[in-house]
């Protein structure tokens, strides 16, 4: 399965792609520091258990990395792959609650 993943600023998600439908969604808000907060992470029923959320994380934070933008991880399926990714540590900061 070909993943391509996007951003949709007017929705303020991240998509993941597959078979010209939407696989995956990040929601985020952007903090008036540039910072873009990782809310919610949701796959599709019709594609769930095939890596989507992997891919549009891992794709996500890489866009963020290009932006030289700052990630903050609220969303509990992004902070799980980022302990198990410490390679995105750069990219990413510590919630603040």
């Amino acid at each position: 399965m070909n993943i391509t993943v996007r951003d949709n600023p007017e929705q303020h998600r991240y998509e993941a792609v597959a078979d010209d439908a939407v696989a995956g969604i990040i929601q985020y808000r952007d903090r008036h520091d540039g910072a873009r907060v990782f809310l919610h992470t949701e796959t599709m029923p019709d594609f769930a258990g095939k890596g989507v959320a992997s891919v549009l994380v891992r794709q996500a934070l890489e866009m963020e990395r290009e932006r030289r933008q700052m990630v903050v991880p609220v969303c509990p399926f992004v902070s799980a792959f980022l302990e198990r990714h410490p390679e995105y540590k750069d990219v990413t900061e510590r919630p603040t609650r």
